[in-house]
């Protein structure tokens, strides 16, 4: 695509770089390594990318309304402040699991961050053990679906009312779709919404854009793909990396978008210096939403 800029912005040489959120009050992009466990906080006025340890993986956050974060890790949900460094512990839905770990969520329109599990690749073999789990701002757990490899890709279209997941998986690379009840927090019966066999990329993290297209990362495909709501593929995006991992449009007037990615694991001969960097792509024309912040 022409009229586009792809530019690296971190150079941070990340494990696996995931978990974008644009936090709309102080104009910062937060993210996270994942099985460093650093939490990086990036601010494009200034250029600076500053992060800290959390001392075990981080799969992904939902900023609080009431200030600070919730994060889903290793050990199940936990509050914790930036700043402070204060953390606290909400819950562990799978203490019995002990090779599993949070990876990717979002957060809905009523406050309710929800996040998937997986079985970590230091556990051996995939397996079927991955769990999404909604986090309602009482701080109660509800467990929704299991069965999963790889919990990826959750997003929730403008209005709220369809909820998208996916599961990166080579056995499985599908992106599906549910309406999404707000008042209960409910999804209703899964549809495919889109076969990642028909391109290049499996599907990694997804989030939506103001015209109620969804964006994937396509990892181990070098590209990014936006997607109608039914399900169109619309735009591909080739990116200087082989494992682009989850956009999140961000910036003032919120038409930059941001990408992560994983710098391990890569294809050998490949020439691709700034894997696991940061990446801002602008020149879109296109602008994101306000990300929802967990009401608890």
């Amino acid at each position: 695509m022409t009229g586009i800029t792809i530019k690296s912005v971190v150079d941070s040489h990340s494990k696996v770089g995931e978990g974008a959120v644009w936090d709309d009050r102080e104009q910062v992009l937060w993210w996270v390594d994942i099985p460093a466990g650093l939490i990086h906080r990036f601010d494009p006025k200034t250029g600076e990318n500053t992060n800290k340890s959390y001392g075990e993986p981080v799969g992904c956050l939902a900023l609080r309304d009431a200030g600070g974060m919730i994060l889903a890790t290793k050990s199940g949900f936990w509050t914790y402040d930036w700043d402070t460094g204060a953390r606290a512990p909400i819950h562990d839905p799978e203490p019995h699991l002990e090779h599993n770990r949070f990876n990717d969520g979002a957060t809905d329109a009523q406050g309710r961050f929800w996040a998937g599990t997986m079985k970590d690749g230091g556990g051996g073999d995939p397996e079927r053990l991955g769990t999404f789990y909604r986090l309602d701002p009482d701080m109660s757990v509800t467990k929704w679906k299991n069965g999963i490899f790889t919990t990826n890709g959750m997003a929730f279209s403008p209005d709220g009312r369809t909820i998208y997941y996916s599961d990166s998986n080579p056995a499985e690379r599908t992106i599906w779709a549910c309406d999404y009840d707000t008042e209960t927090g409910t999804p209703g019966p899964e549809r495919v919404f889109f076969d990642t066999r028909a391109v290049a990329g499996r599907p990694d993290g997804g989030t939506v854009d103001s015209e109620g297209c969804y964006w994937q990362a396509g990892v181990s495909g070098w590209q990014l793909y936006r997607i109608s709501p039914e399900g169109e593929l619309l735009m591909t995006i080739d990116m200087p990396i082989e494992k682009p991992t989850k956009p999140m449009f961000g910036g003032k007037d919120l038409d930059t978008l941001y990408v992560t990615s994983i710098g391990v694991g890569l294809t050998e001969g490949r020439d691709q210096p700034d894997a696991g960097n940061l990446f801002a792509i602008s020149g879109l024309g296109i602008k994101g939403i306000p990300q929802w912040r967990f009401a608890g």
